[in-house]
């Protein structure tokens, strides 16, 4: 393999005149258009050739990858799902699936098909940083950091692993363990808002709250009307005293995701401190509700 796609593609766009619809012809340029990032044209080829070629495992499985790629995951799911019948446990088709399982949540089925990879393929760092993802989502932090340590070691510039690492450090109270990652995150693939949001967060543990604020504010600029990010800089904005600022962050978060603890608790405390007492109080109120209603049988 020369990787020269641009020529690779010149040529097959020729064969493809000299002998229009076939189906290798149409499968090749199909991948070489995926290596080109060029996933519209791709999938319009490989579309065709499992019209002429149907049920065909390595068609699906690209496609599959491809729609995964530009987000049309229940289509990707549908295509890999064929291919699983075709080739059952094959260890790409299992982790692209899982990675799409993931995007869908259904983090369960996410971790049947990693896990099964793992067996598969043992010591891939895409899979374990995958299911690293996967465990921090269901809440499996130890399970998670476990993953996310190998993957690092094995792929240490990864920047899907590092900002999950750094992440689930975090929640491990290892704050200047997870700066470390999420800084070396931010230099490989800049302005990503997971990165700075938990980066966000993390400053604002270590007391740098002008630095938090900086990085939710970019957050905010690339992924607008977001809860989690908003409730963090309301929360960082209170420490720095900026109370107005705050309610008006806590506030947008309460309406985007009613009912989180986090977001009425701060916002309670913030209205306290604007001497907002009737307010603060009915925010309080919601909180002890939803807390009972949590822990009700």
């Amino acid at each position: 393999m020369l990787h020269d796609y641009q020529g690779a593609l010149k040529d097959l766009d020729k064969a493809d005149v000299l002998k229009p619809n076939n189906a290798i012809t149409l499968g090749i340029r199909g991948n070489v258009k995926r290596m080109l990032k060029e996933y519209q044209g791709a999938l319009k080829d490989l579309d065709k050739v499992d019209v002429l070629e149907p049920n065909n495992a390595i068609t699906l499985r690209i496609r599959g990858n491809l729609k995964r790629m530009l987000k049309e995951y229940q289509g990707a799911l549908k295509d890999l799902d064929k291919v699983d019948v075709l080739e059952p446990n094959n260890a790409i088709t299992l982790r692209i699936r899982g990675n799409v399982k993931r995007m869908l949540k259904e983090y369960r089925g996410a971790l049947k098909d990693l896990d099964k990879v793992d067996v598969l393929e043992p010591n891939n760092a895409i899979t374990l940083g995958i299911r690293g993802n996967v465990k921090r989502m269901l809440k499996e932090y130890q399970g998670a950091l476990e993953d996310l340590d190998k993957a690092n070691v094995l792929e240490p510039n990864n920047a899907f692993t590092l900002k999950t690492h750094g992440n689930v450090k975090g929640m491990f109270d290892d704050y200047q363990g997870a700066l470390k990652d999420l800084d070396k995150a931010n230099v490989i693939e800049p302005n990503n808002a997971f990165t700075l949001r938990t980066r966000g967060d993390v400053k604002g543990m270590l007391d740098d709250y002008q630095g938090a604020l900086e990085d939710l504010d970019k957050a905010d600029v690339l992924e607008p009307n977001n809860a989690l990010t908003l409730t963090i800089r309301g929360n960082v904005k209170r420490m720095l005293k900026e109370y107005q600022g705050a309610l008006e962050d806590l506030d947008k978060a309460d309406v985007l995701e009613p009912n989180n603890a986090i977001t009425l608790r701060i916002r309670g405390n913030v209205k306290r401190m604007l001497k907002e007492y009737q307010g603060g109080w009915r925010t309080l109120t919601r909180l002890m509700f939803l807390n009972q209603t949590m822990h009700s049988p």
